[in-house]
């Protein structure tokens, strides 16, 4: 008779399952920044949408520079960030356990959760089309975890390849720029999600790799030209985001960043940094249609999210606005204001506080 395998039996067999068993450290904290940053969207969402009222000017188009400073004494607005910066705290610290290929998708979980909270504040409760959308953009996020866990390893980044990045980025921002000064009359929420999910892509590379040079001691003028990167990458995403929150639901928002940033980074992580080098053809066939998938989920949730045909139709529904009983999230934004009341906002054409 065989002996009954012992508890480190098991774990040492689990471990095995994964190339790095950084992963077993990574997951959790990339859940854990999903979480904060569900909860970050909706409370930046929220500071967002009172600074439109206040100031009785619509961010749609790209928010002013007296909007950015409002937002910056919205408590709201201002919680939501400090939740973010959590959340980002807690995927740089995953990016230094696993993969990038396989960090950045996880971040779907708080579409789930997010799309939880906004219907119970806005009042707008998902519909079977948007249930179908965001179970569309799980599922591809999901299989493409499983694919990526399997075979995604660490890889040395070299100069070329960094340069490689650089340029790309540099690119990509002249390119989204010229677009929303030329057309942002005419543009949208989704634009700005997509805009802001390529950027965050980016960002989420050299991130990784600026962790990574500073981890073995190598930190030169290339690196230094790295956080230049994810600092201008970081403030040109966070603009399209928050005039995203200006133009449709958070939950949208996010559907958005948690797919096309993950897409934008496996993209590079596969092409430029060759951390599934490895893996066989199939995988790769997993890769496009996981993300085909993700895709069709986020344009479908943009077409048929019911916030988005409830202002579409002029329902009387105020966007944001509660639809019932006052929500849990709704009494914590009470429990906020009492702790720090908001400011009044003055408006450059009427110096009365409103």
């Amino acid at each position: 008779m065989h002996a009954a395998p012992s508890l480190d039996d098991v774990a040492d067999q689990l471990v095995g399952v994964f190339a790095d068993p950084g992963i077993l450290i990574g997951i959790p904290l990339a859940l854990l920044g999903a979480v904060f940053m569900s909860f970050g969207a909706q409370y930046q969402h929220r500071g967002v949408q009172k600074v439109e009222r206040l100031t009785r000017t619509d961010g749609g188009t790209g928010l002013t520079g007296g909007q950015l400073w409002n937002l910056l004494r919205r408590p709201s607005w201002v919680a939501g960030t400090v939740m973010l910066g959590l959340a980002i705290v807690c995927q740089l610290t995953a990016l230094s356990f696993a993969p990038l290929i396989l960090v950045q998708p996880l971040g779907a979980i708080s579409l789930v959760i997010t799309t939880l909270l906004n219907a119970r504040i806005s009042g707008h409760k998902p519909t079977g089309r948007s249930i179908a959308a965001i179970s569309l953009c799980v599922a591809g996020i999901l299989v493409f975890v499983t694919v990526a866990a399997l075979y995604a390893t660490e890889t040395p980044v070299s100069d070329g390849q960094l340069i490689t990045v650089l340029v790309i980025l540099l690119v990509v921002a002249a390119i989204l720029t010229a677009l929303w000064l030329w057309l942002r009359s005419r543009i949208g929420a989704l634009f700005y999600i997509v805009a802001a999910g390529i950027m965050y892509g980016f960002v989420a590379t050299l991130a990784k790799v600026v962790i990574s040079r500073i981890q073995s001691g190598d930190f030169e003028w290339l690196t230094v030209l790295c956080v230049v990167g994810v600092i201008a990458g970081t403030g040109i995403g966070a603009y399209f985001v928050q005039t995203a929150y200006a133009s449709g639901p958070p939950d949208l928002v996010i559907a958005g960043l948690t797919v096309i940033d993950p897409i934008v980074a496996i993209v590079i992580g596969l092409a430029v940094l060759r951390e599934a080098e490895n893996a066989p053809w199939w995988a790769y066939i997993g890769f496009v249609a996981a993300g085909a998938l993700a895709v069709a989920g986020v344009f479908q949730l943009a077409r048929y999210h019911p916030q988005v045909v409830s202002d579409s139709q002029e329902l009387p529904i105020e966007r944001g606005s509660a639809g019932g009983p006052k929500s849990g999230a709704a009494r914590l934004d009470e429990a906020v204001k009492k702790v720090w009341p908001e400011p009044p906002v003055r408006d450059r054409d009427d110096r009365a506080p409103r």
